[in-house]
């Protein structure tokens, strides 16, 4: 009896135990996963947190590119001002630089007799925004007068477009081989009248025009202060309006050559019109000039026209006048613009530009190199490609 009794009791135990054991067991399990397991939350709740993020990442990055964007705007906008810095720069150098050379040779003057920058005359300058050289011979009258009857101003317009928009407009021409010729009287006659002439230190002909080239740019540097000087032949039609627009573009920079850009044939044919009798310096025969501007009308800006004042007695002369000018540039910094409003055809080639709203600066006929008949045939074409006598006015 005894034995079972014993049995009995550690079943009993056991049981108790097993009990115990589960319930504590079930206790730390419900410890251990609360401390390790975070509860998920309801599936609508967390999607719409999910979401939230997501909105909160794409605006952090919309802001991001926004400001970037403000950020390149803003560097563009400093790279254009530092540009700009850049060029007005330069273009101060190199006036300081070209009147430090001026002052240099203020005591010299030049081979042909042709007025140096003196300190005096530096000082007595006046200021402009561009002169104008129109080249004539003493046998032009009548071309001068269909000019002065057509677009360039006269009288008292002409001194007020001197005063009010620095516009300068003079014929350009030197004297006779002899000494008050009745050639030189003639002229001092028509100055009298008209008051538009600028008496050079240049003996007159044809094949000197290179040479009057040097001592009008000579003269007239030293005569005005302006920020461009431009020679044109008495058998063009200019539009002035025009021509000070352009040239107004350009102002900014140093040193600017503008006409229309050729490069034509070195003609070693002594028979032909214009023959280059230094062929031999332009490499084989058959080969071309160097690019430069047209000689019926350009425009270079005041320190290029100083430099030529300066040099004067050392620039070669070549041939052809228009040779001449772009050879003096060669190895220079000089931006060559190759503008091709300055060189239209007469009617009905600047007529229909003129309608379409391009209106020409010069026109002229190639087969001529001016104007073909010009004193009779200027008038039509002022009527048909000018720009309206007011428009000088304004363009400025």
């Amino acid at each position: 009896m005894r034995g079972r009794g014993n049995v009995g009791s550690e079943k009993r135990v056991s049981t108790r135990w097993i009990l115990i054991l589960c319930i504590s067991s079930f206790g730390l399990g419900m410890l251990f996963t609360n401390r390790l397991w975070v509860t998920p939350e309801p599936g609508g709740h967390f999607i719409s947190r999910r979401r939230q993020e997501q909105e909160l990442q794409i605006i952090s990055e919309d802001c991001t590119t926004k400001r970037k964007l403000g950020q390149d705007k803003d560097i563009m906008g400093e790279v254009t001002k530092t540009h700009e810095a850049i060029q007005s720069l330069d273009k101060t150098i190199a006036t300081l630089q070209m009147e430090l050379a001026a002052s240099r040779s203020s005591q010299q003057i030049g081979v042909d007799g042709s007025p140096s920058i003196t300190t005096a005359t530096q000082q007595q300058r006046q200021k402009a925004f561009f002169v104008m050289g129109i080249n004539t011979a003493f046998s032009s009258r009548k071309r001068r007068d269909s000019v002065r009857a057509t677009w360039m101003p006269q009288g008292e317009k002409l001194q007020q477009l001197e005063r009010e928009k620095g516009i300068v407009i003079r014929f350009m021409i030197g004297h006779s081989a002899t000494s008050n010729s009745i050639l030189d009287r003639a002229i001092d006659s028509e100055e009298a009248q008209h008051n538009d002439f600028l008496r050079l230190e240049h003996v007159e002909g044809y094949h000197e025009l290179s040479a009057k080239t040097k001592t009008f740019f000579s003269t007239a540097v030293a005569k005005w202060d302006a920020d461009f000087y431009i020679k044109v032949d008495d058998d063009v039609h200019v539009n002035l309006g025009m021509l000070a627009a352009t040239l107004a573009k350009h102002r900014s920079k140093p040193r600017v050559y503008i006409g229309c850009m050729k490069s034509g044939p070195v003609l070693s044919q002594k028979s032909v019109k214009y023959h280059e009798p230094e062929y031999w310096k332009f490499g084989e025969e058959g080969n071309k000039y160097f690019r430069h501007a047209t000689g019926q009308i350009y425009a270079i800006s005041k320190d290029l026209a100083t430099y030529i004042s300066i040099n004067q007695p050392i620039l070669h002369k070549y041939a052809n006048e228009d040779v001449s000018l772009g050879s003096w540039f060669i190895g220079l910094e000089v931006e060559h613009i190759d503008d091709r409003s300055m060189c239209c055809g007469t009617p009905p080639d600047c007529e229909w530009k003129a309608q379409a709203g391009n209106v020409c600066i010069a026109s002229f006929d190639w087969s001529c190199s001016g104007i073909c008949k010009s004193v009779e045939r200027v008038k039509e074409v002022h009527e048909k490609c000018g720009e309206g006598d007011g428009a000088v006015w304004g363009a400025i």
